[in-house]
């Protein structure tokens, strides 16, 4: 990554360079000269909402010759209808998004290349690993501002009346451990829950690529001629091949959960049927609300491999479409939502960390309560999700991993056959992308 391993200072001077030798386009203006941005915000928690429109309102009245008029996107049509509104030429002009998502319209030409318009401090601020996730080729198409770890949620009830060993971000459990302490909590009787873990898999990708990290897994590689080749190595198996034997082998994993999301899980962890769960950081928000009253619980590490505590994380981002006729505004509007301040705003609307590090240098965020320092401990190990900058991925992971990881998991096929489909199948869907 080229252009962002520059200091600060040269960003900066960057910076200055655009500032006194660029301008923006001309449309998007009203007849009083005022520069009109459309913000599309996938915020969908209330406290998020309210974060975002009390920034843009805040912006608006510092701020009187740029006007955003906040829009409101949705997580689970974003892909298609940014995709047509970039065909029609109606994106707007700051898009909300996450990283995995942003390759096809980066290599599309949809995205503007946000390395020479980005503040010196903004560039500085965010380290360079969450950077890798938002480019692609030499081109950064995204400002990565808040990013997920995966915990275990833990009915703390049972985990101390069992008698196991806690883990903590300094002493995790590993895999083999993790495995064993799950058949050990099954059962009835004091300190035991019908099953020690419950999956949620009811889309098993992102779970099984990003902790598949922790333990070298990668499987997608790059070839010195740029091109992606699937490959299923040691690493790779690790995470996956322990959620198979609780499921198939321990019974000590719910094979009922494998179809379900993460919210679906709640109640039985809260009725005891579950000892812990795991699940993205953001679903503490929901456990604080709908968990029974008494009901104590905690947050826990994933398992860690032979990388340590690491993981692959797709972070939310904020890019500014190609077509827009006002990128530099554009991006002093972003800069502005990711103050360190505000970006503390908005992580606590999301429950999620923030990527700068002043940020999440905040106290709020190192405070016990709901798990918060727990995951401000896990940062420092996110990395980029293996297929980040891959393009075909929706389409691997859509029609030939999803299918193929579920009936893993579920017992239904073997290794050789789980193999052949990721890989052999896989590989064939890249290769139309990168003829």
């Amino acid at each position: 990554m080229r252009a962002l391993g520059r200091t600060a200072a040269a960003a900066a001077t960057a910076l200055a360079l655009l500032l006194t030798g660029c301008s923006d386009g001309g449309g998007g203006s009203d007849n009083s000269g005022k520069i009109k941005l459309r913000f599309q915000s996938l915020a969908w928690q209330k406290e998020s909402v309210d974060a975002n429109k009390q920034l843009v309102d805040e912006w608006n009245r510092g701020h009187p010759d740029i006007q955003v008029e906040y829009i409101q996107g949705s997580w689970d049509s974003v892909h298609d209808q940014l995709l047509t509104s970039f065909e029609g030429d109606e994106a707007p002009d700051v898009i909300h998004d996450a990283a995995d998502d942003l390759a096809d319209f980066a290599y599309g030409g949809y995205l503007a290349d946000l390395r020479a318009l980005l503040p010196g401090r903004l560039a500085a601020d965010i380290p360079q690993q969450s950077w890798r996730t938002a480019t692609f080729g030499d081109g950064v198409y995204g400002v990565p501002f808040l990013q997920e770890p995966r915990v275990l949620i833990a009915n703390t009830k049972i985990l101390k009346a069992s008698g196991v060993r806690i883990p903590s971000p300094a002493k995790p459990w590993s895999w083999d451990e993790f495995r064993q302490i799950t058949k050990e909590l099954t059962g009835r009787g004091e300190g035991k829950a019908a099953y020690g873990v419950a999956w949620p898999l009811r889309e098993p990708v992102s779970v099984t690529l990003n902790l598949g990290v922790s333990s070298g897994g990668r499987l997608f590689h790059r070839g010195a001629d740029g091109k992606v080749t699937i490959r299923l190595d040691e690493g790779d198996e690790v995470m996956p091949d322990t959620i198979r034997d609780q499921v198939n082998t321990d019974h000590s994993a719910a094979r009922t959960t494998l179809g379900m999301g993460g919210s679906d899980t709640l109640p039985g962890l809260f009725g005891g049927r579950y000892a812990m769960v795991p699940l993205g950081f953001s679903y503490r928000q929901q456990v604080v609300e709908q968990a029974p009253k008494g009901f104590e619980w905690t947050v826990l590490p994933a398992p860690a491999g032979s990388d340590g505590l690491a993981q692959g994380v797709s972070p939310q981002t904020l890019s500014v479409a190609e077509a827009s006729p006002h990128k530099k505004a554009a991006v002093e509007f972003i800069d502005f939502l990711l103050r360190p301040e505000n970006m503390v705003r908005l992580a606590r609307g999301d429950w999620m960390l923030p990527t700068g590090t002043a940020a999440l240098a905040d106290p709020a965020l190192h405070t016990a309560e709901n798990g918060w320092a727990t995951g401000v401990a896990l940062a420092k190990g996110l990395r980029p999700a293996p297929a980040q900058s891959v393009r075909g991925y929706p389409e691997w992971k859509d029609k030939v991993a999803t299918p193929a990881l579920q009936e893993y998991y579920s017992g239904a096929i073997g290794r050789d056959q789980l193999k052949k489909r990721l890989v052999d199948d896989g590989n064939r869907v890249l290769a139309r992308y990168q003829r």
